[in-house]
C-alpha cells in the first residue's frame, strides 16, 4: 500500500439530515434479522446473506440497499463481532459472505474450509478518539493514554478485536504496561468504548476509526489519527463462503464494494480505501 500523508488531527464534519434518515431506513431494511426468508422463497426472490462486523454495518447497509435496487436480490445483513459471527457460520454452515474487521480472522480460520475466495475492499485502522473540540486537551500521541491526569478506557484483548489491536499497537511502542496501569481495562467492544467516551467515563479512547463515523456519534467526536507505522492498517476482505447458495450474486456484491462507488462509501464512514486513502482526501 502506498504511503499516506496523515494529518495529526481530523475534524469530522456534520452530516446532512437526509443521510441520517436514509441510514435509518437502510438499517431497518437491509439489516432486519426478522426478514421472512420463507416468504422470499415463495415469491422467488433470491436472498444474499452477509455476516458483517458491527463496525462496518453502516456502509454495508448502504451497499446492500443499492444492490437490492439494482439486482432484485434481498440482502440480509447479520452484525456482531468477527469471532462470534464466524463461530455462528461454522456451526450453521449457512451464509454467503463474511466480512470481519481484519484479515486476521481469515488467516486464523481458512483451514476450516468454510472461507473461499476473498476480495479486498479497503483497510481498517485504529485511532485516538476524543470529544468534539478535544475539551480535555488530549495530546496527539499514544503517550496520552499513559497520562495519569487523563481518564482512559481501553478494551481487553480477550474481549474484542479492538482490544487485541490495542495490545499490539501499545506493545510495539513499549507502552502496554504503562497504559494498562493508568487505564480502566474494559471487557467491551468498539461500541462499549464509544459509550464510555460519550458518557464521560473516558477522556480518550483507542478505537477502530470507523466507530467514530456512525450516525449520532460523528457529530460529537473528533479523531486524532496516528501515523500508519504506529497504527498499521488492517485489510478488510469480503469472504465468499464455500457453502454459499448464491455465489455469483455474492461475487457481484464483492465487485460493488470494491468499485469506485463502494470505495467512496467506505471512505465516508472512516475506512481507508484499497489505495490507502480515507483521511479526508
Amino acid at each position: 500500500m502506498p504511503s499516506v500523508s496523515v494529518p495529526t488531527r481530523v475534524r469530522i464534519g456534520p452530516v446532512m439530515a437526509g443521510l441520517l434518515l436514509g441510514l435509518l431506513a437502510l438499517m431497518l431494511s437491509a439489516c432486519d434479522d426478522d426478514f421472512d426468508q420463507a416468504q422470499a422463497s415463495v415469491d422467488n426472490v433470491p436472498v444474499l446473506r452477509i455476516a458483517c462486523e458491527t463496525t462496518l454495518a453502516h456502509p454495508i447497509a448502504i451497499l446492500a440497499r443499492q444492490f437490492e435496487d439494482e439486482t432484485g436480490t434481498h440482502v440480509v445483513v447479520t452484525t456482531g463481532t468477527s469471532r462470534t459471527l464466524y463461530e455462528g457460520l461454522k456451526a450453521n454452515r449457512d451464509g454467503d459472505l463474511y466480512l470481519p474487521v481484519s484479515l486476521f480472522y481469515r488467516d486464523d480460520t481458512v483451514a476450516d474450509g468454510l472461507l473461499g475466495e476473498a476480495r479486498r475492499i479497503g483497510f481498517n485502522v485504529a485511532a485516538l478518539i476524543v470529544l468534539k473540540g478535544n475539551p480535555n486537551g488530549i495530546a496527539p500521541s499514544l503517550e496520552a493514554l499513559a497520562d495519569p491526569s487523563k481518564t482512559v478506557v481501553i478494551a481487553s484483548p480477550e474481549a474484542s478485536s479492538i482490544g487485541q489491536e490495542t495490545r499490539r499497537i501499545l506493545s510495539r511502542r513499549g507502552l502496554y504496561e504503562a497504559v494498562t496501569a493508568n487505564a480502566t481495562v474494559s471487557e467491551t467492544d468498539s461500541r462499549g468504548l464509544m459509550r464510555a467516551l460519550l458518557d464521560g467515563s473516558a477522556d480518550v479512547i483507542l478505537n477502530w476509526r470507523g466507530a467514530a463515523f456512525t450516525p449520532g456519534v460523528r457529530e460529537r467526536v473528533d479523531v486524532i489519527d496516528l501515523d500508519l507505522d504506529v497504527a498499521v492498517p488492517k485489510t478488510l476482505a469480503l469472504n465468499l463462503l464455500t457453502v454459499s447458495r448464491q455465489p455469483e450474486r455474492a461475487r457481484q456484491f464483492m465487485d460493488l464494494a470494491a468499485s469506485p462507488r463502494g470505495q467512496a462509501i467506505l471512505r465516508e464512514f472512516g475506512f481507508l480505501d484499497t489505495g490507502g486513502h480515507g483521511f479526508g482526501e
